[in-house]
């Protein structure tokens, strides 16, 4: 790898994991949702990084969150649940995963449409997040097998949509990928 590459690689993990750590610190991350819930979107640095400098960057960054989040947890925690989090097993691990698999996705899709790979990039790495933490949850048995539908549907499923709207948006502009109407459409 040229040293250029790598040079950006690491700067791009470096600004990326700290925008996901500002992301948690300030709760930015967190949009507010129905019956108190929130919607994250801390991941999606991680999915942003993934699809733009490859698996290794969008692993070292998910490990970032996943760090940030067992630290957040053990010294500032919001609620009764994070004790939870502060096994690396629920924060740290399942995060590793998000980017190489949006990589994955990402890799596969682009090359049927762009913006397509993007979006789909967006949903894959959320739904990894959401998967492997309530799975880990459910494993550890902190939850209830039968209460994690009711979590991915009101909460993952959102917000593998807004993950996939903020990637997409995001990494267009990067790129300078035109989405919606052509170049001298009037309309």
């Amino acid at each position: 790898m040229e040293t250029s590459s790598r040079v950006r690689k690491i700067a791009v993990a470096g600004v990326l994991g700290a925008i996901s750590v500002l992301l948690g610190a300030t709760h930015w991350g967190f949009i507010p949702w129905i019956s108190g819930a929130a919607l994250t979107i801390m991941h999606v640095p991680v999915i942003i990084g993934a699809v733009l400098e490859g698996p290794v960057v969008g692993l070292v960054i998910g490990l970032i969150f996943g760090v940030f989040s067992l630290i957040q947890a053990a010294i500032a925690p919001t609620g009764p649940t994070d004790v939870w989090f502060t096994n690396p097993l629920v924060s740290v691990l399942p995060r590793l995963l998000i980017g190489p698999v949006a990589w994955l996705v990402y890799q596969g899709v682009r090359r049927v449409h762009e913006v397509a790979g993007l979006a789909v990039a967006g949903v894959a790495g959320s739904l990894t997040n959401t998967l492997l933490v309530l799975g880990m949850l459910g494993v550890l048995g902190h939850v209830p097998w039968a209460a994690l539908p009711p979590i991915i549907w009101a909460n993952g499923l959102p917000e593998a949509v807004a993950s996939a709207v903020i990637t997409v948006v995001v990494v267009a502009a990067w790129k300078r990928i035109a989405i919606g109407r052509k170049q001298g459409s009037s309309i």
